[in-house]
This record gives structure tokens, sequence and C-alpha cells, in this order.
């Protein structure tokens, strides 16, 4: 089922592993801009665990988590 929010933005993180992808993924929330989308593809096996703990974390907003598909709203400061 397809989800009714649609991304500004898309990255497909393949395989990386928790360190590289939360680094990067920083980086694009931060590039991104304030309530913005990230549509987010991610096959490591941590990253069930991984993104929804690093969204509590830094206070983006996990729309959707779907493995390997993930929705990121960026914090809005």
């Amino acid at each position: 089922m397809e989800h009714p929010v649609q991304a500004d933005d898309a990255w497909d993180a393949g395989d990386m592993g928790c360190g590289e992808l939360v680094f990067l993924l920083s980086e694009r929330m931060r590039a991104l801009g304030p309530g913005k989308v990230l549509g987010l593809t991610a096959t490591d096996l941590g990253a069930p665990e991984d993104i929804p703990a690093w969204c509590r974390m830094t206070g983006h907003v996990l729309l959707s988590s779907l493995p390997p598909r993930y929705l990121i709203r960026s914090k809005e400061s």
C-alpha cells in the first residue's frame, strides 16, 4: 500500500551499515530543510531498529516504516 505523503527527495542507501548510514542521513536531512520528507531505502539488517531509534534521538519524525522503505520528515527547527 502506497503512503499518502510524497517524499521531497529520495535516497537509496543500499546495505550501508549503521555508522555510515546515520552520518550520511544526518547530512541529507540537514540539506533537505525543515518539514521536508525524505524517502529512504535501506536494506541493512539493522535498519529496522536503527532508523526508528535515530529518529527518536534526533527529533525527526518517522512517518512510515515498511522495511526496506522509510519516510522521514525533517524536524522543524
